[in-house]
């Protein structure tokens, strides 16, 4: 699984989102997820914080991976956001957040959504790639930053 297979182009990033704090975001990207990818927002935005209630997504260095599995969905699909500042995201680190890579599974991809969620965290853990994507101000340059980052990846 690939990130531009998650990504379905640069209508699935956000390049300064301005908000003021976790709820806030989540409720944020569940209304631009429903509206990039068909899906219900109240009820992804409920998926979301039930999944928030669990543990923290922020997985430290200032990046969180919320994710839910939606019933509507046929394959899973990611947004992604820059924060404009950072918001208290109750990281493993206790560090804001500033990255946000959102994910979003059907319901019975066990495996799939796995392998999705292995896939974001392992491209979030290069830390040139978060630098640039923190410099970075346009939807369409986070876009190609992200897709092009895996595909030389892949050719190394």
């Amino acid at each position: 699984m690939e990130i531009a297979d998650l990504l379905t182009g640069p209508e699935a990033v956000l390049a300064s989102v301005k908000t003021s704090g976790k709820k806030a975001l989540l409720a944020e990207l569940a209304s631009r997820a429903a509206n990039v990818f068909a899906l219900e927002e109240r009820r992804l935005f409920d998926r979301l914080i039930e999944r928030e209630a669990l543990g923290s997504t922020g997985i430290g260095g200032g990046i969180a991976i919320p994710h839910g599995r939606m019933p509507s969905l046929a394959a899973p699909r990611g947004l992604f956001a820059r924060l404009a500042q950072p918001v208290a995201f109750d990281s493993i680190d206790e560090r804001p957040v500033d990255i946000v890579f959102l994910l979003v599974a059907p319901e019975g991809a066990g495996a799939d959504h796995l392998k999705a969620l292995a896939r974001v965290s392992r491209l979030l853990r290069d830390r040139s790639l978060v630098d640039k994507l923190r410099a970075t101000e346009s939807a369409e340059a986070l876009y190609a930053l992200l897709v092009e980052s895996v595909q030389a990846q892949s050719a190394a």
